[in-house]
């Protein structure tokens, strides 16, 4: 089960973002919890496993670091999502997997090559491991045909029946205590949704990736890796194919439709994960560079003026209005401050209504006539 702390920390932004819904347009996690006042702990799994860290709430949102309100949401339903993760999966020892994902993995990958290469070598004749091969069949001259199909095919079936019942464990804990049914629609619509990674689209400008500029990068990456994948699967499955149903043996020739799939496939799998850590390296070189540049100029970075005016609603609706595009040129955020009158009666000037970037309204604010801090960036 979740942490205590991590699913109070995820309610209270609900409950913050719910009260704004500033962030409407950027995703399906907003509208999806739009539909709830309170959220149970289903609730919060869902919308947890529903975002997709694309981060375009966190560089538009007014109560982001350093403000007190401190609403950082992909970062705390990344948390809240690795601890369900280890909560579902399936069988139970390898929950605590999901702690050191990278390491676990890794170490996997190393003794099941290692064990590979000592059967290989320990059960082989030096004459067929050293020799040359051709011709039919001679794909499975050191490694055989039996030896490659049932260790990996094993592993597939367990990689699948785990998924399924983690699946089944996720459904009855979000969905299925409620008597939500699952309907064709639904299922086609999420279907859809995955093979498009619709939710790393940040309502139409991309993810704020590798910095909070907008692009669609992340989501061309990932697909990369998941195509990679499939096309890969149908190298392979159109191989077993070729060999049960026509009786076709391996190795096959450079212009045939499993080489061609599994070159394809494996060029995608290269660039996939690649991109990235590419990304990220060029976006670490940026940071640095900025932070010496601000360095260069003083603690401060910038000359920031300040021009306090008395405004109601219209005036917070301009900030609201103009605010999105000054955050994607300058990086800037604009938002209310908070009145101290108002927090004496324990309110705060969020927003209540309103269709957020992305659907082009304008926003209403529970507000009245509030003194609103208009900062303007000056380099």
């Amino acid at each position: 089960m979740p942490s205590t702390d991590t699913l109070k920390e995820a309610d209270r932004l609900m409950t913050i973002c719910n009260a704004c819904r500033y962030c409407e347009g950027f995703c399906a996690v907003f509208p999806a919890m739009e539909r709830r006042r309170l959220f149970s702990l289903g609730d919060l799994t869902f919308l947890a496993n529903l975002c997709h860290g694309c981060n375009g709430c966190y560089h538009t949102c007014q109560y982001a670091p350093p403000h007190e309100f401190d609403v950082n949401v992909p970062k705390i339903f990344a948390a809240l999502r690795v601890e369900t993760y280890a909560q579902y999966a399936w069988p139970g020892f390898l929950a605590r997997a999901f702690h050191r994902n990278g390491l676990f993995v890794s170490l996997a990958v190393a003794l099941a090559l290692a064990l590979l290469l000592v059967l290989t070598f320990t059960l082989q004749d030096a004459s067929v491991l050293f020799g040359e091969h051709s011709g039919t069949g001679a794909f499975y001259a050191v490694i055989p045909y039996d030896a490659m199909v049932w260790p990996f095919g094993l592993v597939f079936g367990f990689a699948i029946f785990a998924m399924i019942a983690g699946g089944v464990r996720y459904w009855r804990d979000t969905a299925g205590r409620s008597g939500a049914k699952l309907s064709l629609r639904a299922v086609l619509g999420g279907v859809r949704d995955v093979l498009t990674l619709k939710n790393l689209g940040g309502g139409g400008g991309g993810c704020t990736y590798p910095d909070e500029n907008f692009s669609y990068a992340r989501r061309n990456f990932h697909h990369f890796t998941f195509y990679g994948f499939m096309l890969c699967f149908a190298a392979t499955s159109l191989a077993t194919i070729y060999h049960h149903g026509f009786g076709w043996i391996a190795p096959y020739s450079f212009t045939s439709a499993p080489v061609i799939l599994g070159t394809l496939g494996g060029i995608g799998l290269l660039i996939g994960p690649a991109g990235p850590v590419l990304a990220q390296d060029k976006s670490r070189t940026r940071s640095a560079r900025t932070r010496s540049a601000r360095h260069g100029r003083g603690a401060a970075g910038a000359v920031v003026r300040h021009r306090p005016h008395r405004a109601g609603a219209p005036g917070f609706a301009r900030n609201q209005r103009h605010g999105h595009a000054a955050q994607r040129s300058s990086g800037f955020r604009y938002g209310p401050v908070r009145d101290p009158a108002l927090w004496k009666n324990g309110a705060w000037g969020l927003p209540v209504s309103g269709a957020g970037p992305g659907r082009g309204g304008r926003q209403a604010t529970a507000l009245g006539s509030v003194e609103i801090q208009e900062y303007e960036l000056i380099n």
